[in-house]
C-alpha cells in the first residue's frame, strides 16, 4: 500500500495531460482548419476510439509492464508535447495536413489508452480490485475536469498553444522520471536507460520552449503572404498584423478582418446607411457598436456632428488596446477610441445587451463571421430580440452578414433571423477588393425605404448618392433562398456557414 497513493497521483497527472492533448488537438483544428464544429466532434471521436484501441493493445503486453508503462508515458510526452509545433508548421506546408492532424490525435489517444490498463495491472497485487478500479477511474475523471478548466482558462491565454503543448509534454516527461523511481524495483537495471530517455525527451521539449516564438513565426510566415509586424495570443483569439506594399492587414485566428487599402468601403457601407436612416427621424445622438474593436466603424460614426455618445462593446481588451496604441491602426482609425464621447466596454455582447435601460438611435454589429457556436449566438433570433429592445423609436440597425455570393444561404439566414425577431430588414451589399462581394442588413422597427444618400458634408471616400442606391440593388445570383431561422438551440447559421465556406478553402 505504501506505493499506491503516489501512483494514484501519477494517474491524476496522466489523465490531466491526456485530456489536455485532446482539447489541444480540437483547438488546433478549429484554429488552422477554421471548421470548429465538425472538427471538434470528429477529433473527440477519433481520440476516444484511439483510447479504446490502446486499451485493447495493452492485453498483448505480458512482460516488463512497469518498463512499458514508463516508455508509453515518454511517448505521450514527446508526441503530445510536439503536437502543436508540428501541426502549425505542417498546416502551411503539407497538402496532406488532415492525415497528420488525425494521425497525431489517434496516436496520442492510443498511448493514453495504454496507460491506465498497464498501471492497473501493475497495482493489482497491492490494492483490492474494487478499490483499484474505483480510485484509478476517480482520478482519471478528476483529471479530465481539471484539464477542461486549466487548459482554456489559464494555460493557453498565458502561454499560447505552442508553449502549452510543450509544457504539458514536460509534465509527462517529469511523471515518467518520477515513475522510474517509484517503479525501480520492478524495472531493475534498465531503469538507468529510462532516465536517460527522460532526459533526452526533456531536452528536446525545453529546446522547443526556448524556440517557441521562432516556431510560431515560421508557421505564420507560411500562412500569411506579407511580413508579420505584430502578433499576440489573447484569452480569446490570435491577433496578427501583416504589412505589405498596399498597407497593413489585420487577422483574427487566421481570418482577414480588414485590409487598410480598402477597409473604408466596408466601414462606410456598414455605418452610413444606418446613420442616414436614423437621421430621417432626428439627429442620431446615441450610437452603439458591438464588435468593431479596431475602431474603424467608430471612426465613421464620429464623422456625424450630432453624435453625443458612442458605446463600443468588444469582448477582447487586447483588441481595443491595439486600436489605441498600435501606431498604424491608431492612425487609420484617427484615434477614435480616445474621443471623449466614446465609452469602451470589454464584455460579451450577448450578456451585456440584456442589461441596462439605455436606448440607442443607431446600433452597428461588426462581429466576426459566425464560424463557431460562440459567435453564432450573436446572430440568433434571441440576440436580435434583445437588441431590438435597446433601439430607440426611429432608430436603425446595421449588421455585417458575410458574403451573399460565397455564402448565400448564410447571408439570407441572417436576414430571415432578424425578421423573425420582429424587425423590418433590407439586405444590401458592397464590393470590397480584399473580400469580394460582402453583405449587410439594414433594419428598424417599422417598414422603411433605404436612405437616398449620406450627407455631402461628410466627404466620404466611397459612398455618394449613386453608390448608396447601388448597395440595395441585389443581382439575381444574390437573391433570396430558402433558409432556416438561426436560434440558440439549432445554430443553423453556423452549419450553413461551415458548409458554404468549406467549398472556397
Amino acid at each position: 500500500m505504501g506505493r499506491a497513493p503516489l501512483l494514484y497521483l501519477n494517474v491524476f497527472v496522466i489523465a490531466t495531460c491526456g485530456l489536455v492533448y485532446e482539447l489541444l488537438a480540437a483547438t488546433l483544428a478549429s484554429y488552422v482548419l477554421g471548421d470548429s464544429v465538425t472538427q471538434f466532434s470528429l477529433i473527440i471521436g477519433i481520440y476516444l476510439s484511439a483510447m479504446g484501441v490502446g486499451s485493447w493493445l495493452s492485453a498483448y503486453l505480458d512482460k516488463d509492464l512497469a518498463l512499458r508503462f514508463l516508455d508509453v508515458e515518454l511517448g505521450v510526452a514527446l508526441v503530445g508535447g510536439l503536437s502543436a509545433p508540428l501541426l502549425f508548421l505542417g498546416f502551411a506546408r503539407l497538402d496532406w495536413f488532415p492525415v497528420l492532424l488525425y494521425g497525431k490525435v489517434f496516436l496520442i489517444g492510443a498511448l493514453v489508452g495504454l496507460e491506465l490498463p498497464l498501471l492497473m495491472r501493475i497495482l493489482r497485487e497491492q490494492v483490492e480490485f474494487k478499490y483499484l478500479v474505483a480510485r484509478v477511474l476517480s482520478f482519471d475523471y478528476l483529471g479530465a475536469l481539471l484539464a477542461s478548466l486549466v487548459f482554456p482558462l489559464f494555460f493557453v491565454p498565458r502561454l499560447g498553444l505552442v508553449r502549452t503543448s510543450l509544457v504539458f509534454g514536460l509534465v509527462n516527461a517529469a511523471v515518467a522520471l518520477w515513475g522510474s523511481y517509484l517503479l525501480a524495483p520492478l524495472v531493475g537495471r534498465r531503469v538507468i536507460g529510462v532516465r536517460v530517455r527522460c532526459a533526452v525527451v526533456a531536452v528536446i521539449l525545453v529546446a522547443g520552449l526556448i524556440k517557441a516564438d521562432r516556431l510560431t513565426t515560421l508557421s505564420e510566415d507560411e500562412l500569411f503572404a506579407d511580413e508579420i509586424v505584430h502578433a499576440e495570443t489573447t484569452p480569446y483569439q490570435r491577433i496578427v498584423v501583416t504589412r505589405g506594399r498596399a498597407g497593413f492587414n489585420l487577422f483574427l485566428n487566421g481570418n482577414l478582418q480588414f485590409a487598410s487599402a480598402d477597409e473604408y468601403r466596408y466601414h462606410e457601407a456598414l455605418t452610413h446607411p444606418a446613420m442616414a436612416l436614423a437621421a430621417e427621424t432626428g439627429v442620431p445622438r446615441r450610437v452603439l457598436i458591438l464588435g468593431g474593436g479596431d475602431g474603424l466603424a467608430l471612426r465613421e460614426v464620429l464623422k456625424w456632428p450630432g453624435v453625443e455618445t458612442v458605446t463600443l462593446v468588444d469582448l477582447d481588451p487586447s483588441m481595443t488596446r491595439l486600436a489605441k496604441n498600435y501606431p498604424p491602426l491608431r492612425a487609420l482609425n484617427g484615434g477614435a477610441l480616445e474621443d471623449p464621447r466614446v465609452t469602451v466596454v470589454n464584455e460579451d455582447a450577448m450578456v451585456w445587451i440584456a442589461r441596462g435601460p439605455e436606448r440607442y438611435d443607431v446600433a452597428l454589429l461588426d462581429f466576426p463571421d459566425p464560424n463557431s457556436f460562440a459567435l453564432g449566438k450573436l446572430y440568433t433570433r434571441s440576440f436580435y430580440q434583445r437588441l431590438a429592445k435597446r433601439l430607440a423609436p426611429g432608430g436603425a440597425i446595421a449588421v455585417q452578414a458575410t458574403s451573399p455570393l460565397f455564402a448565400r444561404r448564410s447571408f439570407w439566414c441572417v436576414v430571415r433571423t432578424m425578421e423573425a425577431a420582429g424587425l423590418f430588414v433590407r439586405p444590401y451589399h458592397v464590393a470590397v477588393p480584399s473580400f469580394g462581394v460582402w453583405g449587410f442588413a439594414l433594419a428598424r422597427h417599422t417598414p422603411f425605404v433605404p436612405p437616398a444618400a449620406p450627407p455631402q458634408a461628410l466627404a466620404l471616400r466611397f459612398l455618394n448618392a449613386d453608390a448608396m442606391a447601388a448597395l440595395f440593388a441585389l443581382p439575381a445570383d444574390l437573391g433570396p433562398v430558402e433558409v432556416e431561422v438561426n436560434r440558440l438551440d439549432n445554430q443553423a447559421l453556423v452549419r450553413a456557414y461551415e458548409a458554404e465556406w468549406q467549398k472556397w478553402q
